[in-house]
């Protein structure tokens, strides 16, 4: 994959724009916007399905955990569908990029939220863990891209929210890259 940091221009230049114009139409962006509908639709028929019969079967103490773990896993995925449709639509001509400028900032990328510790995590079903971590990494790449295209990226040893995440996702052990 091509280093995004080299395509970026410096914040307030024109090119700025214009990558984000070609990236929106770029066969890397319709593969992002397949696997986060995918995970969205995946995560939504687990919940509805198999996860509803597997949180049925859990102790009070995990099905707790269980229930807040999916609330956060279905907001981080809402939030990511929403970026990805706006993006989508700029991309189709439905929205011009200052009204994507103004749906961006209605909808907001969160900050990662901090995950279970690890002895609850090991024991939420492993599909939902891995349907938790899948949605942070691909978070965090939106994230990246996001800041990306808006001129705002940070160096990568000067992101203290990355460090923390995978720090967390290393104790629940969900750094599965």
């Amino acid at each position: 994959m091509t280093d995004l940091m080299t395509l970026r221009p410096e914040a307030g230049e024109p090119g700025a724009i214009s990558f984000a114009r070609g990236f929106v139409k770029s066969v890397a962006f319709m593969q992002l916007f397949r696997e986060g509908m995918g995970l969205v639709e995946g995560t939504a028929a687990y919940l509805d399905g198999e996860g509803r019969a597997e949180s049925a079967a859990l102790p009070r103490e995990v099905s707790l955990t269980y229930a807040t773990e999916s609330m956060r896993l279905t907001t981080r995925l809402m939030q990511i569908a929403s970026w990805l449709l706006v993006q989508r639509a700029v991309a189709e001509g439905e929205l011009s990029p200052e009204q994507a400028r103004n749906e961006h900032n209605k909808v907001k990328l969160a900050e990662p939220m901090l995950q279970p510790t690890s002895a609850e995590a090991q024991r939420l079903p492993q599909r939902l863990r891995d349907l938790i971590a899948h949605s942070i990494r691909l978070q965090d790449r939106i994230r990246a891209l996001d800041e990306q295209m808006s001129g705002m990226v940070r160096p990568a040893s000067s992101n203290p929210v990355q460090g923390q995440l995978d720090a967390l996702q290393a104790r629940l052990g969900l750094n599965r890259r």
